[in-house]
């Protein structure tokens, strides 16, 4: 095929796909650029078919290269390693919107792979994977119900902005991705600053729009490139055996079906089909696969009609009815803040941590708008939480997105740095799962964070909604359990304040969802999100009002930047003595901010104490008793605070009106004397006088530590040499400055972690 390019506007800036000249021994493959981001993206499919499975074998992975924005991996083999957290992120939202658009039945293995070559900071590279994939996959051989796109939709200065710009998203109220097809929404996940729900269904009707645009032109490149579809034939089942199978087993899977406890329904499920298969085969040998589907069918089917013409569930409960909710918090006493929130047979045991700002993540990926993240949220999924056996591993693509769907719900209620200076880890562990175990870990983080003392604007409560649709028949359920998301039609969970929505992930297991039924699972949430926030704010309505006595102590001052030098040392040997000193961890800013962090909050304002003397700015009219550290015939040196010293010149010495005839007839090094800042010149020196500290604070002279002085007689100069002797005592090795000049001080900048 020789190289086409079609092209077309999407919020104002050109979208270009070029098919035709690279990746092509792959079943479809096209080049998708959008401004100066490009990103590769193929679609393969293996020739064979995978036997013994009942699921789709789809994989779907997004390659992030560091070249892409002119950057070499910092890791030690200077090369990309596992991906990102982001790039997992991507991958799993490529994934969603084209899963349930494969035929039922294919087992085919396809691998779409999304590689970003170039990007731009601007524009996302996900979003052009999504539309990258459906333009692979629909002008291929593999069977593709496409095509579908997807759009990142931001709420700024009231108006919404389609694929918003990185200096848009930094002033967005609502960061929302949605895929659909021509007629419905398919996929949702973003964030919003608790926006109301009829503002979400606006910003969804607005993606949709857009998103049909560049479905109907994606609908000419398929009409010109387009190639046949593989001629996929499902496996179907002898209309006889299908008979033989209902006649006998649905009375028993319906019995199975009602009984409340999930691990007792899933045993007796499992049992009854047991002893209908034993019973079958005898009739219909060799037929075992079929049978399996029958009665994985007449499960679906039993548990659809129960919803849909009696309005029971599963475990009894009505459509909109939400399981029992328990909330502890407090468990752990060495933690920094911990709670236990239960709902149903569904628990999230969520910890937090605070730590210093050098705590926080580095984010070493190229679509991160931020450099570093200093609020995390992580989630845990172990085998026994379902009754299981499998060896541990680290986490998942859905270990991450649950993670991440979590942090994005209350990532907006987070204090800011200056409001509350910490790192925050939050750690969901789910002991027990039967369905929306990422919504219980948004409910079990919200405790967990007031808990810790955290000052979070708001509480958050998540509750996970689905659907059971047959024709005009249609039930929106609450708070769904593991059977209804694995048979039903949408798994959309939704988190939010009493206030509004923050967060929000949709999954349609049809091909797609209308906006009728998008409306009513909205406010059904809403009302089930503030039943569940009624119950968790019983046990505890308002963050803390003091840390955990294990939790870090941090204290924030501001410097002037051009003394971070004096704070680090040479070498950095100044603030490593502090921190020596008082076990604190010492954070500096470039901007002259500086973080002091200890679960000792002694210890951390003796270190504050330390720095502030290190960069106290001296002001004229401040008194200071300082220390003679140097001699000179014109004037004594006094050391203010470390580092900063001034000048009492000789006729300034003196208490009286009299005139000093030598410096040593007043002081000796070492003396302890009462000085007013008098002066700072133009190049930065300071003067200093004994005589007005003494007139402005005579109440004060017994402060002074002054050694005996010689009998007077002797008129040589403080360096030996007379009267007449130029230069003075000699400090650190070096000659003292001759008369009138002053020390110089020079301190390298060094690095400002510590």
């Amino acid at each position: 095929m020789e190289k086409r390019v079609y092209s077309t506007t999407l919020a104002g800036r050109p979208l270009t796909v070029e098919i035709g000249e690279v990746a092509k021994q792959a079943n479809g493959a096209c080049l998708v650029r959008y401004g100066d981001t490009v990103v590769l993206v193929t679609a393969v499919m293996s020739k064979e078919t995978r036997e013994g499975i009942d699921f789709f074998p789809l994989r779907v992975d997004f390659e992030e290269r560091q070249y892409a924005a002119g950057r070499i991996p910092g890791s030690f083999f200077r090369r990309e390693g596992r991906p990102s957290e982001r790039a997992v992120l991507s991958a799993r939202l490529m994934d969603r919107p084209i899963r349930p658009l494969f035929p039922k039945g294919l087992t085919n293995e396809v691998q779409v792979v999304c590689t970003v070559l170039s990007f731009d900071g601007d524009n996302q590279p996900d979003i052009l994977g999504i539309i990258g994939e459906s333009i692979a996959l629909s002008v291929s051989d593999i069977p593709f119900d496409g095509p579908i796109a997807g759009v990142t939709v931001g709420l700024v200065d009231g108006n919404f902005v389609l694929n918003p710009t990185l200096e848009q998203y930094q002033q967005s109220r609502l960061d929302l991705t949605v895929a659909g097809t021509r007629e419905a929404v398919i996929m949702v996940e973003g964030n919003a600053d608790e926006l109301p729900e009829e503002d979400i269904l606006a910003a969804m009707d607005f993606a949709h729009r857009a998103i049909r645009q560049l479905i109907e032109w994606q609908d000419g490149i398929v009409a010109e490139l387009g190639r046949p579809k593989f001629a996929f034939t499902p496996v179907t089942v002898p209309g006889e055996l299908e008979q033989a199978v209902r006649a006998e087993a649905t009375e028993a899977i319906r019995g199975a079906l009602r009984n409340p406890d999930k691990l007792a329904r899933e045993e007796a499920l499992a049992e009854a089909k047991e002893a209908l298969k034993t019973a079958l085969l005898e009739r219909y040998p060799e037929q075992e696969k079929a049978v399996a589907t029958v009665l994985d069918a007449i499960e679906r089917e039993q548990l659809r009609r129960m919803i849909l013409s009696e309005k029971v569930r599963p475990d009894g409960r009505r459509p909109d009815e939400i399981r029992p909710v328990s909330c502890r918090v407090g468990l752990l006493p060495r933690t920094h803040g911990s709670a236990l929130f239960t709902r149903g047979q569904t628990q999230a045991l969520t910890v937090a941590a605070l730590g210093a700002l050098e705590d926080r993540q580095f984010l070493d990926s190229i679509g991160e708008p931020e450099e570093y993240k200093r609020y995390l949220h992580h989630y845990n999924f172990p085998p026994y939480s379902t009754g299981e056996v499998r060896p541990l591993r680290a986490p998942g693509r859905r270990e991450i997105g649950h993670g991440r769907l979590a942090e994005m719900a209350l990532q907006r209620m987070i204090p800011s740095e200056e409001e509350f200076p910490y790192t925050i880890r939050l750690v969901s562990e789910i002991l027990e799962s039967n369905g929306s175990s990422s919504m219980a870990s948004v409910c079990g983080s919200t405790l967990a964070l007031m808990d810790a003392g955290v000052p979070i604007r708001e509480p958050v409560a998540g509750i996970a909604m689905g659907l059971i649709s047959e024709g005009d028949q249609v039930e929106i359920l609450s708070d769904i359990q593991g059977i209804e998301d694995h048979l039903g039609d949408m798994d959309f969970k939704v988190a939010g304040t009493r206030n509004g929505i923050t967060a929000m992930q949709l999954d349609a297991k049809i091909e797609g969802v209308d906006r009728m039924i998008l409306a009513r699972a909205l406010e059904q949430a809403r009302q089930g999100r503030l039943f569940i926030l009624g119950k968790m704010l019983e046990a505890i309505d308002r963050p803390r009002s003091e840390l955990s006595p294990y939790a870090p102590r941090i204290l924030t001052l501001q410097i002037n930047p051009d003394r971070i030098r004096d704070v680090i040392g040479p070498g950095g040997r100044t603030i490593n003595r502090i921190v020596q000193e008082t076990g604190a961890k010492i954070d500096v800013e470039e901007t002259g901010k500086i973080y002091v962090a200890t679960p000792d909050l002694a210890a951390a304002e003796r270190a504050v104490a330390m720095i502030r003397e290190l960069t106290h700015e001296v002001e004229p009219g401040e008194v200071y008793l300082g220390k003679v550290v140097r001699l000179t015939n014109f004037g004594a040196f006094v050391e203010l605070f470390p580092g900063k010293d001034g000048l009492v010149h000789i006729s300034q010495l003196g208490a009286g009106p009299e005139r000093t005839a030598r410096v040593e007839d007043v002081v000796s090094l070492g003396d302890r004397i009462l000085v007013k800042v008098t002066e700072i010149d133009e190049l930065g020196r300071v003067n200093l006088s004994r005589r007005e500290a003494l007139r402005q604070f005579p109440d004060r002279a017994g402060e002074e530590e002054v050694h005996p002085k010689p009998v007077s007689g002797d008129h040589r100069g403080p360096s030996g040499k007379g009267p007449s002797g130029r230069g003075g005592e000699a400090k650190d090795g070096q000659a003292a400055p001759a008369d009138g000049e002053r020390p110089s001080r020079h301190r390298s900048r060094h690095g400002h972690r510590h």
